[in-house]
């Protein structure tokens, strides 16, 4: 996932550090909540597997992937490149659901809901810290953190509803298309949904598709603060 709060300082300064620690923590917390919402949501559909694991917490270690949520985010921070990162799947057993369908739907949908969720908390805070901090020592972090918080949970719910494999928005399609056309979508699509997601993001396609949409929701946000 690119996270981008503004324009980026050259590699290895201490603006650029400092950026993408804040950025890395906003993110741990983020995915956290995201991968918990998994869990929590499977949890009300009837599979009590994420919840056995431990994985309905905001604990970041529980949710860690050591290369897409350790290696491959701090190696980025420490080269000056656009921040990347991914949590450890939540298990689920959809044979355990009350309502097969219907359970997959919500529960895929619900990591997204919920990033979208947090980047309106976000925004109210921003909100509330613009009026409070006007020419405090602390408004620039402050406002820096909580503005990281809104771009960082709005690409989340963004990037994740991308219909391709291993994407939550694959698997709200594969459910929600009629007449099995989401089965044969996956069918045709799933053995190489990874490869194609790796090549869309890392030549940057990806982000250039979904840039209008990640402006078009920010400027939203953003006018409910001004």
């Amino acid at each position: 996932m690119r996270i981008s709060s503004g324009r980026r300082s050259p590699p290895l300064s201490a603006e650029t550090i400092a950026l993408g620690l804040t950025s890395y923590i906003v993110l741990l917390f983020s995915l956290s909540v995201h991968e918990s919402a998994h869990a929590w949501t499977a949890l009300q559909q009837g599979d009590p597997t994420a919840q056995s694991l431990g994985r309905i917490s905001l604990n970041p270690l529980v949710h860690i992937d050591i290369i897409g949520t350790v290696v491959m985010p701090l190696l980025m921070i420490f080269t000056g490149v656009p921040l990347l990162g991914w949590a450890k799947p939540t298990p689920v057993d959809p044979r355990l659901f009350k309502d097969v369908r219907r359970g997959q739907i919500i529960v895929s949908g619900a990591g997204p809901v919920s990033n979208l969720l947090l980047a309106l908390l976000f925004t109210a805070a921003l909100f509330v810290a613009v009026r409070l901090m006007l020419g405090s020592t602390l408004e620039e972090p402050v406002l820096r953190l909580l503005d990281i918080g809104v771009q960082i949970n709005v690409l989340l719910a963004i990037f994740n509803l991308v219909p391709l494999p291993p994407l939550d928005g694959s698997h709200v399609v594969e459910w929600a298309l009629p007449n099995g056309l989401g089965h044969r979508y996956i069918r045709a699509i799933g053995p190489y949904g990874g490869l194609i997601l790796l090549a869309l993001v890392m030549s940057g396609v990806l982000f250039r598709l979904l840039s209008p949409i990640l402006e078009f929701v920010l400027r939203i946000l953003y006018s409910l603060v001004r």
